[in-house]
């Protein structure tokens, strides 16, 4: 019997570790014994994963909030760097969380350990030198959107364009009735659903603004009820601690624990907080407005690398201002009920989102999985 291949990953967020899992899942589907460790979340695990630390210490977001953790952070990459260095896997794969993967991968690649990163960063955002960066760090990259390919294969890069595991997971026809039934939702009512983020450093600076927000749409749209999908507990105390610090725990609200997928499925409208989200809300067809804010450092810093004009992935991906975004300063309470509104009040808007949305489906549906454990192998052959 062949000895167990062996495999480090390490994901650093509730997406990456829903990315992992799905990868893991593909790769033992090929009938080879397989070990993996590394740092993963809940879904990893569960596929098998042996997480040497907690995946949340890894789950900052924003420059500012970086650097408050960032000792804590460079020393679990020094202590996994180690440990991987002796333990020399047969392979190792970044699940996104470039900012941490990317030094780990350059470490073990100069040891000679073959280095996957699975989820380009935002080289089509930031400036041309992190492509060189990725290059140093890694021997092959495996991309979600087929844009991203050419701007590695230019480079010289080899890489893979698999496509997004949520257009394969998410139905094309979204069951909403079968949501709104499974949440106890009222019926009759608009559903508005409201992801304020994953992540606490985004619920620190979003939570009062979207509950402000549903306060105003409220007052102007009564036979409303809003559902409020929470990654953790803590995320979920912290936003329960926004109604109660804003005294508006009569909203009509259903607060949950997990079931993301299910209150986009159900909702007629979503306020979204930038990122993995507005691909979900987007592969769900439910029309939205998407809202960011965070810590004027980080926000200045942004700025500063020069970012494409757009930051939500729909945007991305139509190559225009589909969705309505409202960044920093512009997404106060006021101007986010008032998007909102307008989006509820203009079907041509909504209509027209959702034609866009079907279309970014069909494109992202490539049974994904399966596309990067076949590369994953592919590279694991070329080392012998």
């Amino acid at each position: 019997m062949a000895s167990p291949l062996r495999v480090g990953m390490v994901a650093g967020e509730a997406s990456g570790d829903q990315l992992g899992a799905h990868l893991i899942a593909a790769l033992k589907a090929r009938g080879r014994p397989m070990q993996f460790a590394g740092i993963g979340g809940p879904r990893m695990m569960n596929q098998g994963l042996v997480s040497h630390y907690p995946m949340e210490k890894l789950s900052v977001r924003g420059y500012s909030e970086a650097l408050l953790h960032f000792r804590e952070i460079l020393s679990i990459r020094g202590g996994l760097t180690k440990r991987l260095l002796a333990e020399r896997p047969d392979l190792f794969i970044g699940v996104d969380a470039s900012e941490f993967n990317l030094g780990l991968e350059r470490a073990l690649k100069d040891a000679g350990i073959p280095t996957i990163h699975y989820v380009s960063p935002s080289i089509w955002a930031w400036r041309g030198w992190r492509v060189r960066r990725i290059a140093r760090s890694v021997n092959h990259v495996l991309v979600m959107f087929p844009f991203e390919a050419p701007l590695y294969q230019k480079a010289g890069v080899p890489v893979t364009y698999v496509g997004h595991p949520l257009a394969d997971i998410i139905p094309e026809t979204p069951p909403r009735e079968e949501a709104r039934a499974q949440l106890r939702l009222p019926a009759g009512k608009l559903v508005v659903a409201m992801l304020p983020g994953s992540r606490r450093s985004e619920l620190q600076y979003m939570a009062n603004t979207f509950v402000l927000a549903a306060h105003r749409f409220w007052q102007e749209v009564h036979d409303v009820h809003f559902v409020v999908p929470t990654v953790t507990r803590e995320t979920r105390d912290m936003f329960e601690r926004a109604l109660y610090e804003n005294q508006r725990t009569d909203l009509p609200l259903t607060l949950l624990f997990g079931h993301s997928h299910e209150a986009l499925a159900a909702a007629d409208l979503a306020l979204v907080a930038s990122g993995t989200a507005t691909l979900e809300a987007a592969l769900f067809k439910t029309p939205m407005v998407i809202a960011y804010r965070q810590s004027p450092l980080s926000w200045g810093i942004m700025r500063a690398m020069a970012y494409l004009p757009y930051v939500g992935m729909p945007n991305i991906l139509a190559g225009e201002r589909l969705v309505p975004e409202l960044l920093q300063d512009q997404a106060t309470p006021a101007a986010l009920c008032a998007a909102l509104i307008d989006l509820l009040r203009d079907a041509d808007a909504q209509r027209r989102q959702r034609e866009r949305f079907a279309e970014f489906h069909r494109l992202l549906r490539c049974n994904s999985a399966e596309r990067a454990a076949d590369a994953v192998f592919k590279v694991l052959e070329r080392r012998g």
